[in-house]
């Protein structure tokens, strides 16, 4: 599981750094990239638990049971993972193009919806 779990929090790192980039010239990609940089974090740190989910609801059902509602991770968090998964939903099946550069999570360096932070955490939970 270690093993699996590397190769997650590295995939986390790599598509965070591609959001970044992507801000300015593309904020929905950058949208759906931060949300999928959480996601491989997400996995990371459940995978080191011993648990695994195959679909995202049911990572994010864990997220909010195990982490969130045992008081082990803030509730701001939780939030922040529920923002970056409707911003990746509108973004890839809206319509009409919802996420702009301001409202989107890959823009910042620090702060709750730094998924990179959330990728470090990951390890240390």
């Amino acid at each position: 599981m270690k093993e699996f779990a590397d190769s997650q929090l590295q995939r986390a790192r790599r598509i965070i750094q591609t959001a970044s980039m992507l801000v300015a010239t593309d904020p929905e990609s950058a949208a759906s990239r931060a949300y999928y940089a959480a996601f491989h974090a997400l996995t990371a740190l459940f995978a080191l638990r011993g648990q695994s989910f195959k679909k995202h609801a049911a990572l994010r059902a864990a997220l909010h049971k195990d982490l969130i509602k045992s008081a082990e991770w803030p509730t701001e968090r939780g939030k922040d993972y529920d923002l970056l998964t409707e911003l990746r939903e509108n973004s890839d099946y809206a319509e009409v193009a919802r996420v702009t550069e301001q409202r989107c999570p890959a823009r910042s360096r620090s702060g709750p919806t730094d998924y990179r932070c959330m990728s470090g955490r990951a390890l240390q939970s």
